[in-house]
């Protein structure tokens, strides 16, 4: 039986670079899935907005209350306008929401954005809160997009997408593995913003910085590199570990982004080394994949394998695309969380769902 499902997918990343948009067809046929996206677009965040996603982390109870709620209604409002705009009827939604807490080892994530807001302001129902399941069977919660990787890009050895995380996925032994490497724009932007700059265009102005050794020795040498396993990274990790690390060197920015610039490429080096053989391909996808300078220090670090860097609308909207995914999978009542992945204690089907009516 042929089933065709029409999402629209919402991702929103850890360095708040904006809301991605993502309408999607599927068709689901035999087990297999054929996607077609039909329109996207990118809307940036209100500063007075971005500023208290920021900050959410260290607001009261109530505040935080307060701003799941209202988050989840400006993103219904958000994908309403986005929807006549371009006179679609998605069956669906599907929300990453803004992860403000990330703690798996503790058991405990927490992604904003209500659904609930989302299916009211739209008039449709609406799928989120994709990880909290995996967190409570004792997995990582992430990375979740190794199976839209291993469904939808299989004809590449390897997925690796530069957001504000580095992640990667790829097969092994029959699984499909994947975890976090290292951050990427979470860091980067966050010097940028301090001179006024919301990014650093194509990496300019990393080439024209100096690299700090003892600052790239002491960044390699964090113990979160050397732990083995299902990993991933969050806000607080690098709130704790990365800034007061690079902040201690006193640095100017375009120094701390070029240090930080080829710390990324050596970590992803690191990771790609041991399990690529000669002319495997890697997809490269988000914000990152459009830094000239990154993949540069990429391709330098590691000859045997070439890294692809596919359409715009791949690298744009790649993490929004298999999250309308994850929503047609919760649909279909089929896994979407791998323990292979994310070390949880059996697969699951993450997510929430909440009725228009």
């Amino acid at each position: 039986m042929t089933r065709t499902l029409k999402v629209v997918g919402l991702m929103s990343g850890t360095s708040l670079d904006g809301l991605d948009i993502c309408y999607v067809e599927f068709v689901h046929e035999a087990g297999k899935w054929e996607y077609s996206i039909k329109a996207a677009t990118t809307r940036e965040y209100p500063e007075r907005l971005k500023d208290k996603l920021a900050s959410a982390q260290s607001m009261t109870a109530l505040e935080y209350a307060k701003l799941h709620s209202d988050f989840g209604l400006y993103l219904g409002k958000e994908v309403a306008d986005f929807i006549r705009e371009k006179d679609i009827h998605p069956d669906i939604i599907a929300s990453h929401g803004q992860t403000i807490f990330h703690q798996p080892q503790d058991r405990f994530t927490a992604q904003i954005g209500s659904g609930a807001g989302i299916a009211a302001e739209t008039g449709i129902d609406c799928v989120c809160d994709f990880r909290t399941t995996d967190v409570a069977l004792g997995g990582q919660g992430a990375p979740l997009v190794p199976i839209g990787d291993r469904t939808l890009f299989g004809d590449y050895e390897f997925c690796l997408n530069l957001g504000g995380f580095s992640n990667i996925s790829f097969d092994k032994d029959g699984q499909r593995k994947a975890f976090d490497i290292c951050p990427v724009n979470y860091v980067l932007n966050h010097y940028t913003r301090k001179i006024g700059k919301e990014f650093d265009r194509d990496g300019e102005m990393a080439g024209r910085g100096r690299v700090c050794q003892p600052l790239l020795d002491e960044l390699n040498s964090l113990p979160f590199y050397g732990a083995t396993g299902p990993k991933s990274l969050g806000r607080e990790w690098v709130e704790k570990e990365v800034f007061p690390l690079i902040d201690r060197f006193s640095l100017e920015i375009n120094d701390i982004l070029a240090t930080f610039t080829v710390h990324i490429a050596i970590q992803i080096a690191a990771t790609v080394a041991p399990v690529s053989k000669e002319g495997d391909k890697v997809l490269v996808t988000g914000g990152g994949a459009l830094n000239k300078y990154l993949i540069e220090r990429m391709g330098a670090n590691i000859k045997k394998v070439s890294y692809v860097i596919p359409d715009q609308l791949t690298i744009n909207f790649k993490e929004a695309l298999i999250f309308a995914l994850l929503g047609a999978l919760y649909m279909e009542d089929m896994h979407s969380c791998l323990k292979s992945v994310t070390g949880a204690s059996r697969d699951n089907t993450g997510g929430c769902l909440y009725k228009a009516r």
